[in-house]
């Protein structure tokens, strides 16, 4: 195979562990380009980051000629994107103005808007499509490895699946009293909208965190978890028509939840601008700028994420319950990766999804979920790049029909 040319938007969290793992695959890959707003953490990266060659650039993600520029002079073969999912859009132009394959791993979502879907992107599909060009969304954990795992069961263990339960537990400790996982601005967004789940053909809508239940996981135990609403439901509801229900749970603490509802009451977490000393900004922008830095809890994170998949459905005539799951150690990822263990288990299924992309065993031209490519190639090399996982067939679930 010839090798490619890699180019990773976005030098966050998520961006440091894809880097990191794409410049081991020295079989896959010549040279890698990690661009973002802010070269400086680019330039932190790529010194640690090899055998493969890092080189870094600024770049202005919402521009898509400057984009436009960047991928033809770096003669980029694929874009991973890793930054803003407000940004999604501008980078799938560039790269279809540029001819190279595209992968990401959430979906876009408008700036002056808390809300999410997938119809912007699979828009694209007819012209990806005619340019034999691969967009591959949503390579990350969840969504992502939890598409592959309900692709995986219905593959493997299911004739129908007719109930899903994603569950997603961060166990760990990282010292502050209060900081996201991710991009603050993000996360809190995503947090604080309306929840939604899947049941028997429609959606049904429900108040923020209104919804909770303890949920027994692996290694870590009980734990309060809150029903959301995550993108890959709609997906997946979609590709396994089957799916009489579809639900995604979360946990938090009740302090992160006590701090989160003061700073709403006061109006911190709203995206509406407010005039501030003549300059209109957001208030969840600022708060943004004052929490800590996702990529800087890392050093001092204890304890475990635990992500996976509950399924319920029918074999052979018989009723069969699925549970599929990773636990990440906080410890373990910062070891590997100097990241903590939500970056790292979203980092590292974005580097392996960008990889079989560009290896060409997840290859066709359009815009596709990760639930429609064959998951065995994609959970053989998910274990030794640093995500095992696990399954118990036909145990105890947390959630019944």
């Amino acid at each position: 195979m010839q090798k490619k040319r890699l180019m990773i938007i976005g030098a966050g969290g998520v961006g440091n562990v894809a880097v990191r793992k794409s410049a081991r695959m020295e079989d896959v890959y010549e040279e890698i380009l990690l661009a973002s707003r802010t070269k400086a953490k680019c330039d932190a990266i790529a010194k640690e980051a090899g055998p493969v060659p890092v080189r870094t650039a600024c770049i202005d993600a919402d521009d898509v000629d400057a984009l436009e520029r960047l991928v033809k002079e770096f003669k980029a073969d694929i874009v991973l994107n890793v930054a803003l999912p407000y940004q999604d859009l501008t980078i799938m132009e560039a790269c279809l103005r540029c001819g190279v394959h595209y992968v990401d791993t959430a979906n876009y979502e408008p700036k002056d808007e808390a809300h999410f879907e997938y119809s912007w992107q699979w828009a694209y599909n007819e012209k990806f499509e005619k340019a034999g060009l691969t967009a591959l969304l949503g390579s990350g954990f969840d969504p992502g490895v939890t598409n592959v795992f309900t692709a995986y069961a219905a593959k493997h263990y299911f004739d129908e699946m007719h109930y899903l339960d994603i569950v997603d537990c961060n166990a760990g400790d990282h010292g502050k009293s209060f900081a996201t996982n991710f991009n603050p601005e993000i996360n809190i967004r995503e947090i604080t909208q309306p929840g939604r789940y899947y049941e028997e053909g429609t959606w049904k809508r429900t108040q923020p965190l209104e919804i909770h239940q303890n949920v027994d996981y692996p290694r870590i135990g009980s734990k309060e978890s809150y029903l959301l609403f995550h993108e890959e439901l709609e997906s997946l509801v979609k590709h396994f028509p089957t799916l009489k229900r579809a639900r995604f749970w979360m946990t938090f603490s009740q302090q992160y939840i006590t701090f989160l509802r003061v700073l709403e009451e006061v109006g911190m977490t709203s995206i509406e601008p407010i005039n501030y000393q003549g300059m209109e900004i957001q208030p969840l922008q600022f708060l943004k700028a004052v929490l800590p830095e996702p990529s800087s809890l890392g050093p001092n994170y204890q304890g475990q994420t635990s992500i996976g998949c509950q399924i319920r459905g029918v074999k052979d005539g018989k009723e069969r319950t699925l549970f599929i799951f990773n636990n990440c150690s906080h410890q373990m990822a910062y070891q590997d990766a100097k990241a903590q263990a939500v970056s790292y288990t979203t980092g590292v299924p974005a580097a392996l999804g960008t990889s079989l992309v560009a290896r060409g065993i997840w290859k066709k031209g359009g815009v596709w979920n990760m639930e429609q490519f064959d998951p065995d190639p994609f959970l053989a090399e998910l274990g030794p790049l640093g995500l095992p996982w696990e399954v118990v067939v036909d145990g105890k679930l947390a959630f019944g029909r």
